[in-house]
């Protein structure tokens, strides 16, 4: 079923987040098998991360490279997970010219 992860940590800033990143791109991580949508958002020195996933079991899969990676950067917290009962997504809007 799939899942919200919100993960609201500390520590994590404009900075560090650009290094996770790297990192996780590094370890073949960058675009994981499960995630849906990922979204950094906030003031860039307290960044927070909604992601949507699959499934939790992919989430904890990602999490195994996701995990130490955070704890080099010194970002802690854990994630809440929110099941989803519906996903609607939007259209591109289209335009013409002429």
């Amino acid at each position: 079923m799939a899942v919200v992860v919100r993960f609201a940590p500390t520590g994590l800033t404009e900075a560090s987040y650009a290094e996770c990143l790297t990192k996780l791109d590094a370890a073949g991580a960058g675009s994981p098998a499960g995630r849906l949508f990922h979204v950094c958002f906030g003031d860039k020195d307290n960044l927070r991360v909604s992601d949507i996933w699959d499934s939790r079991e992919s989430f904890e899969q990602f999490s195994q490279k996701l995990g130490p990676i955070l704890g080099e950067l010194g970002v802690k917290g854990e994630p809440e997970f929110i099941e989803i009962h519906n996903i609607i997504e939007g259209s591109k809007a289209s335009s013409t010219t002429g």
